[in-house]
């Protein structure tokens, strides 16, 4: 059935790929940590498969695989630019059972090199319709700030990423939006690349009535940087309760994810 098809690509990947790796070294925790930071210099190719459960009025299934290439451009020796992409791959159920690419989002964010362990970065947050499918697609031009902020210190590394979307322009049959997205993350590395942490995707539609706006998880994951051949690459996996949630969304996320990694 295509909608186990995106997530199970990734674990019949992720499970070979670990019969294969390599012994861990002692630097996979540095490399661990480096994955937790959204605004690293080291460019990386997450594949972020989510199930969504009881989703709809009829309760379907959905799945979504975000393609999240993360390019860090060094500016000068003090700055570097950042560029998040998030690519959606959705199998949507209802009202109609859709395949195909959703809106992508591009996140800028201009970030100073730092020798601490805090991190910044802020800049601007870009989402264009580039669906397949009008089911998939907002149907507008978006854009708003972006920023984050990352504490690093011993085993921990913990922070938080917002932007808010406002709608600007695109086709006018469809309705206006102003969205926002809040990502805290707390993350506890252990020996050998292994981690557990949590880091829900809260979001908000300002323009919903009362009740109707939060769509907030709790849960967390588990992850391992390891090491096939000369690529370095890493596997998380875990799941989230939406505790608040609009209604007919969906109740239960599993999610995995699997990175190629490049470290300098």
């Amino acid at each position: 059935m295509r909608t186990y098809s995106i997530v199970t690509i990734i674990v019949c990947l992720s499970i070979t790929l670990a019969a294969f790796a390599e012994d861990s070294a002692d630097k996979l925790t540095d490399l661990a940590k480096e994955t937790q930071n959204p605004v690293a210099a080291m460019i990386s190719l997450p594949l972020q498969g989510n199930v969504n459960f009881n989703s709809g009025p009829e309760k379907n299934i959905q799945s979504v695989l975000n393609i999240q290439p993360v390019i860090p451009l060094p500016l000068t020796k003090e700055w570097n630019l950042i560029n998040r992409i998030v690519l959606p791959v959705i199998d949507n159920p209802q009202p109609a059972d859709v395949f195909g690419l959703g809106d992508v989002n591009i996140s800028l964010f201009l970030s100073p090199v730092s020798k601490t362990g805090f991190v910044w970065g802020a800049g601007p947050v870009i989402q264009a319709p580039s669906a397949t499918s009008t089911i998939l697609s907002a149907g507008k031009w978006a854009a708003g700030p972006t920023a984050v902020a990352v504490f690093m210190e011993g085993p921990f590394v913990l922070g938080a990423m917002a932007n808010n979307r406002w709608s600007f322009a695109g086709d006018g049959s469809r309705s206006s939006y102003n969205q926002m997205l809040l990502q805290p993350f707390l993350n506890y590395n252990l020996p050998d690349g292994w981690s557990l942490g949590t880091s829900p995707i809260m979001t908000a539609d300002w323009t919903a009535s009362s009740g109707e706006q939060w769509t907030i998880p709790v849960g967390g994951t588990i992850s391992k940087v390891f090491k096939v051949g000369s690529q370095m690459m890493s596997i998380a996996g875990g799941g989230y309760y939406n505790a608040v949630r609009p209604t007919d969304s969906s109740d239960w996320t599993l999610r995995l994810v699997l990175s190629f990694l490049f470290p300098e």
